[in-house]
């Protein structure tokens, strides 16, 4: 009997261990680390009198240490194993919430009104005369080539659990100016400006020149919905908001010595050759522009647009953008004429139909899994427009010091065009 119980005894151990490795491991494989096939092996195992289990041979890793036997680890199953790998995976991949971009931007301005501002009639002509006589363009608004800016550009992106995204973006360009002066001529020229209604102006003495400033300055802020149709494509739809701001204004340097008040004599009055010289009552203090217009426009509109991958390799990409839309252009002038050298003030506004379009090309650079670089191309065509030079036709002046505002010019264009460079942040 006693050693009946001990063949149990033996078996029963037996049956344990070769049942340990389903137990306490699920999915993993049934033989024995160190064991040719899944048959128990006297081999295999040995009989520890002070433990209640069999121990398996202990199997030397890859660095030569003894290792634990593969059913002595925490049990895994592989539901519970592919459910971790998801989870890890799902976090590791889990795309971002919001998306930062901070850029720098340079753009030129191109386009104009076509008005003349300075003419050049002989000097030997009498004042009077001046209006009539052949005259010849000395200097036109489109000679005024404002050229490049530098401006900011910040964006945000909200990232929605589903298909859609919401961004808003903003950027400004302040600084866009040319300044041009024209004379003194040698032999001497009047330099002349004029407007309608009679309106005309020269240099006060021969020493002086004509010079005429131009500055721009461009805002913009915009709302989107943004609706990836695919990895590659991405529908726009939003409202945005644009305003352009521009001054011109004309003055005679250097400024004025004297008062003159030779242009209070009667016709035909002097040439502007028997000026030289001339000396009258001292000038006290600097006297205004004697053509100051300033133009605001705000455009308020809907647009529709689409970004694209156009090109991908590695951590390299190149993005594609397109937006157009319908706007209404709240259109304001103001100018102030000096007449006898007192700034005689005029306005106008309407509402004009405009129209915008953007399009550009950025190219990308994956940083690291949260941080991207990118530079590209840039362009924002407006048009219906009310820009500082075309205001002149619609300033109507009647001597001796009435001003009037006949309207706004607001049906000009312009394109702003330059590079991008910046910072895409991604958490």
């Amino acid at each position: 009997m006693g050693k009946m119980k001990q063949v149990t005894l033996a078996a029963l151990l037996a049956i344990m261990a070769l049942s340990a490795p389903g137990i306490a491991g699920a999915g993993q494989s049934s033989q024995f680390i160190g064991s040719g096939d899944s048959t128990p092996d006297s081999e295999n195992f040995r009989y520890d009198s002070t433990a209640s289990t069999p121990l398996e041979h202990p199997v030397a890793n890859a660095n030569g240490e003894d290792s634990l036997p593969s059913f002595s680890r925490p049990p895994v199953t592989q539901s519970q194993e592919a459910g971790r790998d998801d989870a890890d995976s799902s976090q590791s991949q889990r795309p971002p919430r919001w998306t930062i971009s901070a850029e720098s931007i340079i753009l030129d301005r191109v386009g104009g009104v076509n008005r003349t501002l300075v003419e050049r009639v002989p000097g030997d002509t009498h004042f009077y005369d001046v209006p009539y006589a052949p005259s010849t363009q000395a200097l036109n608004s489109n000679g005024l080539d404002q050229g490049f800016a530098p401006g900011q550009k910040l964006g945000l992106i909200r990232h929605g659990d589903s298909d859609f995204d919401l961004e808003l973006s903003y950027f400004q360009v302040n600084g866009w100016s040319d300044a041009r002066a024209i004379g003194p001529d040698n032999p001497l020229n009047w330099l002349v400006m004029k407007a309608p209604g009679g309106f005309f102006q020269t240099q006060d003495f021969p020493y002086q020149a004509m010079q005429w400033d131009y500055t721009t300055d461009l805002y913009n802020a915009e709302f989107n919905v943004r609706w990836n149709y695919s990895s590659r494509v991405t529908m726009i739809a939003g409202f945005r908001w644009l305003r352009l701001t521009e001054n011109l204004q004309g003055t005679l340097p250097p400024p004025d010595i004297y008062q003159p008040t030779w242009k209070y004599a009667l016709p035909p009055g002097p040439t502007l050759n028997q000026l030289v010289g001339y000396v009258g009552t001292p000038a006290t203090g600097a006297f205004s522009p004697f053509w100051n217009t300033d133009t605001t426009n705000d455009l308020y509109g809907l647009q529709v647009g689409a970004a694209a991958k156009i090109f991908e390799h590695g951590r390299f990409s190149i993005d594609g953008l397109i937006k157009v839309g319908p706007y209404c252009n709240h259109a304001q002038e103001s100018t102030g004429v000096s007449i006898q050298k007192v700034v005689i003030p005029s306005s106008a506004s309407t509402n004009q139909t405009a129209f915008v379009g953007e399009t550009g090309l950025q190219c990308k650079y994956q940083l690291t899994g949260n941080l991207v670089v990118k530079a590209g191309y840039e362009a924002l065509w407006l048009e219906g427009l009310a820009l500082a030079p075309g205001q002149i036709q619609e300033t109507y002046t009647t001597r001796p010091d009435i001003v009037s505002a006949l309207g706004v010019n607001s049906g000009s264009g312009l394109l702003f065009h330059g590079v991008t460079t910046g910072l895409e942040y991604s958490f």
